[in-house]
Protein backbone atom coordinates (compact mmCIF):
# COMPACT_ATOMS: atom_id res chain seq x y z
CA UNK A 1 0.00 0.00 0.00
CA UNK A 2 1.37 3.41 -0.97
CA UNK A 3 1.39 6.58 1.06
CA UNK A 4 -2.00 8.11 1.78
CA UNK A 5 -2.29 11.91 1.91
CA UNK A 6 -5.18 13.75 3.53
CA UNK A 7 -6.19 17.37 2.99
CA UNK A 8 -9.03 19.12 4.80
CA UNK A 9 -10.70 21.06 2.00
CA UNK A 10 -13.41 22.69 4.11
CA UNK A 11 -14.16 22.95 7.81
CA UNK A 12 -17.58 24.19 8.92
CA UNK A 13 -17.45 25.16 12.62
CA UNK A 14 -20.60 24.87 14.74
CA UNK A 15 -19.90 26.88 17.91
CA UNK A 16 -23.41 26.49 19.38
CA UNK A 17 -24.22 22.88 18.47
CA UNK A 18 -23.41 21.15 21.76
CA UNK A 19 -21.04 18.20 21.38
CA UNK A 20 -20.95 18.53 17.57
CA UNK A 21 -18.07 20.92 16.89
CA UNK A 22 -17.62 20.90 13.10
CA UNK A 23 -18.26 19.27 9.74
CA UNK A 24 -15.36 18.69 7.36
CA UNK A 25 -14.74 17.69 3.75
CA UNK A 26 -11.48 15.75 3.35
CA UNK A 27 -9.62 14.88 0.15
CA UNK A 28 -7.77 11.56 0.03
CA UNK A 29 -4.74 11.53 -2.30
CA UNK A 30 -6.34 14.35 -4.30
CA UNK A 31 -8.54 11.66 -5.86
CA UNK A 32 -11.49 11.20 -3.52
CA UNK A 33 -13.41 13.65 -1.31
CA UNK A 34 -15.31 12.49 1.76
CA UNK A 35 -17.99 15.01 2.70
CA UNK A 36 -19.84 15.28 5.99
CA UNK A 37 -17.16 14.10 8.41
CA UNK A 38 -18.02 15.23 11.92
CA UNK A 39 -15.73 16.46 14.71
CA UNK A 40 -17.39 15.58 18.00
CA UNK A 41 -16.51 16.30 21.62
CA UNK A 42 -16.93 13.20 23.78
CA UNK A 43 -16.09 12.12 27.31
CA UNK A 44 -12.50 11.29 26.27
CA UNK A 45 -11.99 14.38 24.10
CA UNK A 46 -12.41 15.10 20.41
CA UNK A 47 -13.05 12.32 17.91
CA UNK A 48 -13.94 12.01 14.23
CA UNK A 49 -17.17 10.41 13.06
CA UNK A 50 -17.66 9.33 9.46
CA UNK A 51 -20.79 10.29 7.49
CA UNK A 52 -23.78 8.17 8.44
CA UNK A 53 -27.16 7.28 7.01
CA UNK A 54 -30.22 6.13 8.92
CA UNK A 55 -31.56 2.78 7.79
CA UNK A 56 -35.19 1.69 7.64
CA UNK A 57 -34.62 0.01 11.01
CA UNK A 58 -33.86 3.50 12.48
CA UNK A 59 -30.24 2.49 13.20
CA UNK A 60 -27.36 4.64 11.93
CA UNK A 61 -24.78 3.14 9.54
CA UNK A 62 -21.40 4.55 8.48
CA UNK A 63 -21.26 5.38 4.78
CA UNK A 64 -17.45 5.34 4.75
CA UNK A 65 -15.47 2.62 6.55
CA UNK A 66 -11.70 2.58 6.95
CA UNK A 67 -10.45 -1.00 7.06
CA UNK A 68 -6.94 -0.13 8.24
CA UNK A 69 -6.63 1.10 11.86
CA UNK A 70 -3.37 3.00 11.34
CA UNK A 71 -4.76 4.84 8.29
CA UNK A 72 -7.92 5.72 10.24
CA UNK A 73 -5.82 7.02 13.15
CA UNK A 74 -3.73 9.16 10.77
CA UNK A 75 -6.92 10.43 9.09
CA UNK A 76 -8.58 11.22 12.42
CA UNK A 77 -5.48 12.97 13.80
CA UNK A 78 -5.19 15.09 10.65
CA UNK A 79 -8.81 16.28 10.90
CA UNK A 80 -8.58 17.02 14.64
CA UNK A 81 -5.28 18.90 14.23
CA UNK A 82 -6.82 21.02 11.48
CA UNK A 83 -9.80 21.76 13.74
CA UNK A 84 -7.56 22.76 16.67
CA UNK A 85 -5.22 24.94 14.57
CA UNK A 86 -8.08 26.95 13.10
CA UNK A 87 -9.50 27.94 16.51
Amino acid sequence: MGTVHFKVEKMYRLPDAGSLKAFADVAVNDALVIKGIRVVSGKKGLFVSMPQEQGKDNKWYDQVVCKNASIYEEFSNHVIEHFQQAQ
